[in-house]
């Protein structure tokens, strides 16, 4: 009988190397511990209208996204305390050490909150790197992502679906039931996932819960990003925010021995 599956765990304080060390070998990590209570709160608080408006669609079997769920983008504008987490100390480190071998500047690629509601089905397995077709697994190093547990995720409410060691095989080798993990942390911890390992939304399964987390996905500085974040962020707000962040985002150049993203600062803080 073949042994199920695991996903490796580390508190935030555990060294950044190692951290790093085991994302880069299983293609996946929980973090416990990084973000307080108090952030959580602030998160509900300034996500909650959105979400509240927010409709949840039935079902197709057919859709790459799965009914019964609640979704918002855009969250760099609509809740500052996830601006400040999306450069959380561990973020940056296990960005630096993924992406930079292969960009001079790295940024934010895609936000969502995402409450999945009872009868939600499990989500195609997928890789985030999909998005570039143009190299075939198991590719460069292209994407980091990760979720952010704000509500307990469980098994049965519709923890994410994450199958260890992915992101290493071919593109058309199929993950058997016993290699699948439904993710289970508790509120503030964060799952980490490279962009070649295979993850989908889980089912919620349970009667009156529902699962709540906040997906920040990175990417190369010389890459067009899934979510445009220019679009997504006005000009006024990211003016005020501080040079990381902005880099971030990518209103800046990723250098890389030319200037790609170059532009006239003038121009969006005209005096």
């Amino acid at each position: 009988m073949s042994r199920s599956a695991e996903i490796p765990s580390c508190t935030v304080d555990a060294a950044p190397d190692e951290m790093y060390a085991i994302l880069a070998e299983a293609g996946c990590l929980v973090v416990t511990g990084m973000a307080t209570p108090a952030d959580l709160q602030a998160v509900r608080s300034e996500l909650d209208p959105y979400l509240q408006a927010a409709k949840t669609e039935a079902d197709d079997a057919e859709a790459f996204y799965p009914g019964h769920t609640r979704r918002v983008i855009a969250l760099m504008h609509r809740s500052p305390t996830l601006c400040q987490l999306m450069t959380h100390p561990t973020v940056e480190h296990l960005g630096d050490r993924h992406l930079l071998e292969n960009c001079a500047k790295w940024q934010l690629n895609v936000t969502a909150a995402l409450e999945i509601g009872p009868g939600a089905r499990d989500q195609i397995l997928h890789r985030e790197e999909d998005l570039y077709p143009y190299w075939t697994p198991p590719r460069p190093n292209l994407i980091l992502a990760s979720m952010w547990a704000i509500s307990e995720f469980t098994a049965a409410n519709g923890g994410t679906l994450i199958v260890p060691g992915s992101h290493r095989w071919d593109a058309d080798r199929v993950a058997k039931p016993n290699e699948i993990v439904r993710a289970q942390m508790q509120p503030g911890s964060v799952l980490f996932w490279l962009g070649g390992t295979l993850h989908g939304g889980g089912a919620n399964i349970t009667e009156d819960q529902w699962r709540y987390g906040v997906l920040f996905t990175y990417t190369l500085g010389w890459l067009r990003t899934e979510e445009n974040q220019h679009l997504s962020i006005p000009i006024a707000d990211v003016l005020a925010l501080p040079e990381k962040t902005r880099t971030r985002l990518g209103f800046d150049m990723d250098y890389n021995g030319r200037g790609l993203g170059f532009y006239d600062p003038r121009v969006l803080a005209p005096r």
